[in-house]
């Protein structure tokens, strides 16, 4: 045996003939058998890594021929360098030379093999030092273990990580990233560059009448026409929804506004057919330039203001551009989050609400509570105004716990006073996709016994859209714990139906695009049947939103919607006044 080993040592040069491989079939190599050595389905080689030799390859086994696409002729006797990828040789050599001195017994690395004719492969290399007679340190044995398909599917994954699966466009992840370098640049060697937010315009009215499809296909070619358009030096990002991000990394105000000018025209020039949807397009931009930047400015700054102008775009029109400015609308807009986690902190909301009447009785039925916002100089501000801004920065989460709270402590009030309530909860599409959100209701329904009857929460037809799966989830759980579910809006959306068929919806509250013209509208009439009968079909109740007039109530009663709200049935008015009788 001590022979045997000598043979594959350092100071003896082993006898590669056919012949003496067969014999040592029986043999052992370092204490391996031999055969275990030929046959294995990984790499191995045995490689002299002491100083003297440089690093040489004593032998290898057929599957590390195969690996490689070489000889053993071509391996046996040559430097590690024809194995190892010469980006990967410096770790190899270097852990190879603490193996030489004693300082390790062993390492692993993650390297790539040179392969004849091919690209590399990545492999795991596992090497473990072999000892002569005498105890002492002889070659190194190496374990080299294919991982070429765990590395394209790491490389796969960290694609899909930074990028938008329906565009190909780096995603949000991937480009605050990028901005956040941009930045860091910026402020180590100075310059500047800019930001574009753009949202396509009344893209709802595309997904809710022509369906997801259609929507899918608009956002591609908006995709499509920017990453055509923009710089091989700038980056464009779909950022979520209907959003893309443009980063320009150097240049000017007047460069950006160049260039939104540009996208704008290369929107509207895009041809409605080949979108499908059967419409021209427009987008709405945001604007932040930024220049050497201050430790201070961050990415979600940057973000914030473009977003906020974009927003301002919309305002102003649409298809057109805003640039992000110190002026007092922008800094009022900025103090929005602010504003509303200080309500949130200091219990600062208001809540108004506005009846849902029976029409068969004329009694009031429930309560729609509306959430207002005190403002500085004692006027109320309209969620149309803050909302927008609760939604980017999460907050709205929050508002919706807060109404949902008040809203049970209301119901429990009443019962204390013999009134029973019924009270209606806007929830937005977050709190929709919240899964802990029921949890938090149901605490509440057992902390103050109430009825959970009394509690509707209605949720907007786009809010289900978005969140499908999540929504089912959501109706199925509220219908668990015993409360009500409404779907706002019905009719608006292009899929409304389908949406009933899986949500169990206790009411169906009709779009007042189907009421407001409804004593001289046909039309609205023939569509309002058609949505009362499917409704008393499948057992719900309707609700019909801005019944304006008697003759519009009349026309409803008449029609069998069995509730309906709006200014000439009762306006909103505060909860400590409209339910404290």
């Amino acid at each position: 045996m001590q022979r045997e080993r000598g043979r594959v040592g350092v100071a003896s040069e082993p006898d590669y003939s056919l012949a003496a491989r067969q014999q040592d079939r029986t043999s052992e190599l370092g204490g391996w058998p031999l055969s275990a050595f030929e046959d294995a389905a990984i790499g191995i080689a045995l490689v002299d890594h002491t100083p003297a030799s440089g690093g040489r390859v004593l032998r290898v086994n057929p599957a590390l021929c195969e690996l490689t696409g070489r000889s053993r002729h071509q391996l046996e006797g040559s430097d590690v360098g024809a194995i190892v990828h010469p980006d990967d040789l410096e770790p190899v050599r270097a852990a190879m030379a603490q193996l030489a001195a004693g300082e390790l017994t062993g390492f692993r690395l993650e390297e790539r093999l040179v392969r004849a004719g091919q690209h590399p492969v990545w492999v795991i290399l596992n090497a473990s030092v072999a000892s002569d007679g005498q105890g002492r340190p002889a070659y190194s044995i190496w374990q080299l273990v294919d991982i070429e398909e765990r590395k394209r599917f790491e490389g796969e994954l960290g694609y899909l990580a930074d990028h938008d699966p329906l565009t190909g466009l780096l995603n949000r992840r991937g480009f605050m990233r990028e901005l956040n370098d941009r930045l860091a640049q910026a402020r180590r060697y100075g310059g500047g560059g800019a930001m574009l937010f753009l949202d396509i315009d009344d893209f709802k009215h595309v997904n809710d009448t022509l369906g997801h499809s259609a929507g899918d296909q608009a956002i591609v070619g908006v995709a499509n026409a920017l990453e055509q358009r923009v710089r091989a030096t700038d980056v464009c990002a779909r950022l979520g929804g209907d959003e893309f991000g443009v980063l320009l990394p150097t240049g000017t105000l007047a460069e950006a506004e160049s260039v939104s000018t540009c996208l704008l025209q290369v929107v509207r020039d895009l041809d409605p057919l080949m979108l499908a949807c059967g419409r021209r397009l427009t987008v709405s931009i945001g604007v932040s330039v930024f220049v050497e930047p201050s430790t201070e400015l961050s990415a979600d700054d940057v973000l914030i203001d473009s977003d906020l102008a974009m927003y301002a775009a919309k305002e102003a029109g649409k298809d057109r551009y805003k640039v992000a400015a110190d002026g007092a609308p922008q800094r009022t807009r900025m103090t929005w989050t602010d504003r509303v986690r200080r309500a949130l902190a200091q219990d600062g909301f208001e809540l108004h609400c506005q009846p849902i009447v029976e029409l068969t009785s004329g009694a009031i039925a429930q309560w729609e509570l509306l959430l207002r916002l005190p403002g500085d100089n004692g006027e109320l501000i309209q969620p149309a105004q803050f909302l927008y801004t609760a939604e980017r920065s999460g907050a709205i989460l929050e508002i919706d716990r807060w109404v949902l709270r008040q809203a049970i402590g209301l119901i429990a009030a009443g019962r204390e006073r013999g009134r029973e309530l019924t009270l209606t909860v806007n929830v937005s599409g977050q709190s929709v996709a919240d899964p802990s959100l029921p949890g938090f209701i149901e605490a509440q329904l057992d902390e103050t016994g109430i009825d959970p009857v009394g509690l509707v929460l209605e949720v907007t037809e786009t809010a289900t859209i978005a969140n499908m799966n999540h929504a089912v989830k959501f109706a199925a759980k509220l219908d668990e714990l015993g409360c009500q579910l409404s779907l706002d809006d019905f009719g608006a959306g292009f899929r409304s139906f389908y949406y009933l068929k899986y949500i169990s919806f206790d009411f169906v509250k009709i779009d007042g695009e189907f009421i407001r013209q409804l004593p001289r509208s046909p039309t609205d009439r023939l569509i309002l049947d058609s949505i009362v009968q499917m409704s008393k079909g499948l057992g719900k109740r309707t609700i019909a939103e801005f019944a304006g007039d008697d003759a519009t109530v009349e026309i409803l009663r008449e029609r069998g919607v069995d509730f309906a709200q709006g200014y000439h049935l009762g306006r909103p008015m505060p909860v400590s006044l409209a339910l404290s009788c």
